[in-house]
């Protein structure tokens, strides 16, 4: 991006700014405000550099949840004053994304995904999406798999480049893969394998060792014989299960599973401290970390030891340390740790798509630099 000659430019600028909102009629006269604002600040850099450089004006796009047409529940109003209060100038919210006059200064178009277009990239709107400006930025890391006009048609379209934030993201987790400090510890846990069996493939040839926690070790403990009762588990994915331990033991690596769980009555809802401790210990040992998935049902502070510990490990640690998006990352905002980490990733999806090699369309788009 800093080949971008910004100055007297009109530049869009794909951002992800897809926060979580919280209904509170004291804050706003909408009753909507931002709950965790760490995407808004991690594009702000982007946005500065342009500033800096003597952009004539900087369209901010984005997406916000899933909405079915327009829906006042998912404007980006919000966002907008929130982004204004941490960038320290005004930020306009823009009616459309579509259509409108783009003012100088910083603006925010309104969530893009109020039009179906968007999502089937059609050239048409990608068009329309584009027409206002001189010059296009993706620093959208969170929306970088996904091929939309936001993320893919527009940069064909406009001389595209990619913002700091997406390179950076590229940067670090495509490091995991091509030359991690070791010993290199993968540590996965969320609900499912199925989500994930391709990272762990990807994984298991590439880490010195894993550690698998929260509802999809419940699979591996049943595809090793252990009776998970009525617990969360995929049992048409053992198979599976096994395959991953198969290639970890042909490799020589340890893949570490739990030896004690939290029960709620028939249900597995957590690593136990055990366990935990195990994890910690391989924590230590590490020089790289990656870590993505929480170990139980961290939601209900009655099943957050075991995230808690893995999350407090990693901030103590001297190694690199990596956390992959989605509700790794939440855990880690919400003990206040995201700044002990080395990198917290803005992207779920995207983080383990380009860990799994696959390409991502909102990357592919841009030329090399």
């Amino acid at each position: 991006m800093r080949r971008l000659d910004a100055g007297g430019k009109r530049v869009l600028v794909r951002v992800d700014f897809n926060v979580p909102l919280s209904t509170d009629a004291d804050v706003s006269a909408s009753g909507l405000r931002v709950t965790d604002d760490s995407r808004i600040r991690a594009a702000l850099p982007t946005i500065r550099l342009l500033c800096d450089g003597g952009a004539r004006a900087i369209a901010l796009c984005s997406h916000l949840g899933r909405p079915k047409g327009p829906d006042p529940k998912l404007t980006l109003g919000p966002v907008a004053a929130r982004c204004a209060d941490l960038l320290g100038q005004p930020v306009a919210l823009l009616a459309d994304s579509i259509g409108v006059d783009v003012p100088d200064g910083v603006s925010l178009l309104e969530n893009v995904r109020f039009h179906p277009e968007e999502e089937r990239n059609d050239p048409e709107f990608a068009r329309r999406l584009a027409a206002p400006f001189d010059a296009y930025v993706n620093d959208a890391f969170g929306a970088a798999h996904r091929a939309h006009a936001s993320t893919e048609g527009v940069a064909h379209l406009l001389p595209a480049y990619a913002g700091l934030l997406l390179e950076r993201e590229v940067e670090v987790l495509s490091g995991l893969l091509a030359a991690p400090d070791r010993p290199f510890l993968a540590i996965i846990g969320g609900a499912k394998v199925s989500t994930k069996i391709d990272v762990l493939r990807s994984l298991v040839a590439k880490a010195d060792l894993l550690a698998i926690g929260g509802g999809m070790a419940n699979t591996f403990l049943a595809a090793t014989g252990t009776d998970v009762k009525r617990s969360l588990y995929e049992a048409d994915r053992r198979d599976d299960a096994r395959a991953i331990l198969g290639a970890a033991k042909e490799r020589g690596i340890d893949l570490l599973l739990p030896d004690d769980v939290v029960w709620d009555g028939d249900r597995i809802v957590d690593i136990g401290p055990k366990t935990a401790g195990r994890y910690a210990d391989a924590i230590a040992r590490a020089k790289t970390v990656f870590w993505n998935g929480p170990m139980g049902l961290f939601e209900d502070p009655r099943y957050a030891a075991g995230t808690n510990a893995v999350a407090g490990a990693m901030a103590g640690s001297r190694a690199t340390t990596v956390v992959g998006g989605g509700e790794s990352v939440q855990a880690v905002a919400q003990l206040g740790l995201s700044s002990k980490m080395t990198h917290v990733s803005t992207g779920g999806g995207a983080s383990l798509e380009l860990l799994e090699g696959k390409p991502l369309p909102g990357l592919e788009a841009i030329p090399d630099e």
